[in-house]
């Protein structure tokens, strides 16, 4: 009889997979999409509440032996309800068989991917002498762009906002025990930007969104990433940028046409095609780039390969018939 693997999100914790491990598989697998050696159909959904979204994303990276789909769903109105805005499930299958192997909890592998995603990101499009950065929304998204964020630079100033300042507060202290780095709370999104030379926005992605962030914040030869799409970046901002990068062109088309991105520059490249070396990532100190990251299956499915295995070799668990 078939067995699968059920991992829960505090089995999924409980393997430890560390974020720089996770930023490592997320650039292997970005360079084997660069290369075409990838399957990952633009995601599918189902939207029951304005602004709510319950989407399927499968994908297959041959390399990594990874093969699966994750059911994924982001409620903005969660949070007044004190549950999760993103929830789900990931499935791993054998690629030689299509056997199922594991269901696992699929909400600390989106927070975590997101973050090494951006990471990602950054390695190639922001300046390597990057240390300072600007968090706008903090929070689950907020605190692992943070965290991978420091995976790769010298992070020697950070300020932090949230419509709520007690969030920001949290955050702050949270960042501090865990990461040991000063977070400076700041009033206004403006603060959070200017200046800097690292920008992540993960607030709630926004059909109709009302942009706060404006042309001339970003500084001349920084990188931004918006987690929540153009959410908080009006479209004079985003034109603004001298690379507009995206983690998946097809994906981007996809979303312009179901009504988002409606002031929002076309993508000059795919993050893959800058990983796999087939077009440049920054090209001087004074570029400002811009990465809008969607979120691909084949994050999950590079971070999901690596959990499983781990889990097999720790005994972590439960085993269940198919």
């Amino acid at each position: 009889m078939n067995q699968i693997l059920y991992l829960s999100r505090a089995d999924v914790e409980a393997v430890g997979l560390p974020m720089s491990d996770i930023i490592e598989a997320l650039d292997r697998m970005f360079r084997e999409k660069g290369e075409g050696r990838v399957e990952m159909p633009p995601k599918p959904g189902i939207h029951t509440r304005k602004d709510a979204f319950i989407h399927a994303m499968p994908a297959y990276i041959p390399s990594l032996e990874s093969a699966g789909m994750k059911w994924v769903s982001g409620y903005p109105e969660n949070q007044q309800r004190g549950l999760p805005y993103i929830t789900g499930l990931l499935i791993l299958n054998d690629p030689e068989t299509g056997i199922p192997m594991t269901v696992m909890d699929a909400t600390w592998i989106t927070a975590k991917r997101t973050g090494a995603a951006t990471a990602v990101a950054a390695r190639y499009l922001a300046r390597p002498d990057s240390s300072s950065l600007g968090i706008v929304a903090c929070g689950v998204q907020g605190r692992s762009n943070l965290e991978a964020l420091s995976c790769l630079f010298p992070l020697r100033e950070v300020k932090a906002y949230d419509t709520l300042p007690e969030a920001a507060a949290a955050f702050a202290s949270e960042m501090k025990a865990h990461l040991g780095l000063d977070v400076e709370v700041v009033k206004t999104p403006q603060e959070a930007v200017e200046g800097l030379d690292l920008v992540v926005t993960s607030g709630p992605i926004l059909k109709d969104p009302k942009p706060v962030i404006e042309a001339g914040w970003l500084r001349e030869g920084g990188f931004a990433s918006p987690v929540d799409f153009d959410s908080y970046w009006q479209g004079g901002a985003l034109k603004e940028a001298d690379r507009l990068v995206t983690d998946d062109l097809a994906q981007m088309k996809y979303y312009r046409q179901s009504g988002y991105f409606k002031q929002t520059p076309q993508a000059d490249a795919d993050l893959g095609e800058i990983a796999a070396g087939k077009k440049p990532g920054r090209q001087s100190d004074r570029e400002r780039t811009v990465c809008i990251n969607l979120g691909l299956a084949l994050d999950d499915m590079a971070t999901a390969i690596s959990i499983y295995r781990r889990a097999r070799e720790m005994g972590i668990g439960t085993e269940l018939t198919l």
